[in-house]
């Protein structure tokens, strides 16, 4: 009997050993490289680079070690990565038709559902990027209404901070509420009070997302997806959190069909009902009233963080700058004054302080690692193979450093766009919108937004820092990268 138990037990453990074995071979001949495959480090069977964190210090050693072209796996998703001005540009630019695609990366299909502007594909993906692209020209970017909604917000901004009477503060709050209600306007055709508990709870939730989305912990539910579904986590909290800002984009959407007039589109929710009318033969083209809710979302998440992101970080930097707020402020004197509210028509004539909005956005490097495309056929890229399905990502913050790029790559410096006479100029290697085909889609109206936003802060205010304390600009780093939690004193001009 001993013995008939033990030969039972050999063979479990040896049943066991040859699924294990056969399991290991199995994910072997899956996952391995086809010949001239980017270089990276081992991966772990089964698992891939699990332990290796995608963040932007990680991402630059790597690079320093295997070259500018270099891949990683998590679980068997093969990606690759790419670093520098010259190699994202053949990338995202001179390779941009193959490689235009998101891949699939279930912790954010779980809210957007390969739908919209951001995450579809294909046929949907160009039919919904030329008529955002379309809206935005004729309710936005290409109307003096735009630019004029967008003043007003200035004022009721700069109020707000007034209203702080001098004391220290945190301009979060005000400065998201602010540029939320620039793309509210757009595409609801109104904005929200500072004091709206409910749209502040809104976009506190959609903060919580932002930084949660990147964290360890929610990333593993790219891994396992299904058995997640079933685990408490960060990613729940992601997934709620969306619900709640999914119902108050469905309610508003509610609002819009009772009293909308074909003949007389007031905002992009107005104009989509028509495009869905319009399109209604065209199934592939997805204009629905779910892509309508997931669109809404890409435009309020996109139109909101960047810029109030990049202009939190722009305060800061006045703070640790003192001496550049100086200079930006002498040039809103000389050319604006103090009679009247900042233009666009102004810009041409302030290169000092165009070139510190632009470095505000180098240094801010809001997205420091992009947002991975997926190429549609077999390419080539840095003279390796890229098969067709695999995510690739430009690490935009390599080419926001670029050494051979920038003069002074680390350093605050707004010379990086001005030339000997000091007048504004272009840089090739700025590309905080990313590039190529899938570039951010309102990279003119947040360049507006930032304009405006902060020549109208710095007319009115100097941004100082406690006594005593010492201004920090090491970010945080979420889903975008943005400044820790500080409080400023905007004293009245």
């Amino acid at each position: 009997m001993i013995l008939q138990a033990v030969l039972d037990c050999l063979d479990f453990w040896s049943i066991l050993l040859f699924v294990f074995v056969f399991l290991l071979m199995a994910d072997i001949l899956k996952n391995r490289n086809p010949p001239n495959y980017p270089p990276g480090p081992w991966s772990l069977p089964f698992f891939g680079n699990i332990f290796t964190d995608l963040e932007p210090k990680t991402m630059m050693k790597l690079a320093e070690k295997y070259g500018n072209v270099f891949s990683l796996r998590k679980g068997s998703e093969k990606m690759v990565f790419v670093t520098g001005y010259k190699m994202m540009k053949e990338a995202l630019v001179t390779q941009g038709q193959n490689v235009v695609d998101r891949p699939d990366i279930p912790l954010f299909n779980k809210v957007f559902k390969g739908i919209g502007l951001i995450s579809s594909n294909g046929h949907m993906w160009k039919k919904h990027r030329r008529f955002a692209g379309t809206h935005l020209k004729n309710f936005g970017e290409g109307k003096k209404t735009m630019e004029q909604f967008t003043q007003q917000e200035c004022m009721f901004l700069c109020q707000a901070m007034e209203d702080e009477q001098g004391g220290y503060f945190n301009p979060m709050v005000v400065i998201h509420n602010a540029i939320s209600n620039v793309i509210c306007t757009l595409v609801f055709g109104h904005r929200y009070d500072y004091s709206d508990a409910k749209f502040q709870d809104i976009l506190r939730l959609d903060n919580e997302c932002i930084y949660l989305f990147s964290t360890a912990r929610a990333q593993l539910y790219n891994l396992w997806p299904r058995l997640f579904d079933y685990v408490p986590g960060p990613h729940q909290t992601i997934f709620s959190n969306y619900d709640q800002i999914i119902t108050f984009v469905k309610e508003e959407i509610a609002k819009h069909k009772k009293d909308w007039d074909p003949s007389d589109p007031r905002d992009f929710v107005d104009a989509y009902f028509g495009e869905m009318d319009k399109m209604a033969a065209d199934s592939e083209a997805g204009f629905t009233m779910e892509s309508l809710v997931i669109s809404i979302l890409d435009l309020f998440e996109a139109g909101t963080e960047s810029s109030a992101t990049t202009l939190r970080w722009g305060l800061l930097f006045m703070m640790k700058y003192p001496e550049i707020q100086e200079k930006v402020q002498a040039e809103i004197d000389r050319v604006i004054g103090q009679a009247r509210q900042p233009c666009m028509a102004d810009r041409p004539n302030m290169p000092y302080t165009d070139a510190v909005i632009h470095e505000m956005q180098r240094m801010a490097d809001i997205l420091p690692l992009g947002f991975p495309k997926t190429t549609s056929k077999d390419s080539t890229l840095g003279g390796y193979l890229i098969p067709k399905g695999t995510s690739i990502t430009a690490i935009l913050t390599s080419v926001l450093n670029d050494e051979s790029e920038w003069e002074t790559p680390n350093t605050f410096n707004p010379e990086h766009f001005l030339d000997s006479q000091g007048r504004f100029r272009r840089r090739e290697a700025f590309c905080p919108f990313s590039a190529g085909l899938r570039a951010c889609l309102g990279e003119q109206l947040a360049q507006m937004e930032l304009f405006l936003f902060f020549t109208s802060l710095l007319q009115r205010f100097t941004f100082s820092p406690p006594p005593g304390e010492v201004v920090d600009i090491e970010g945080v780093l979420g889903f975008t990268y943005f400044p820790k939690p500080y409080k400023t004193c905007a004293t009245l001009r």
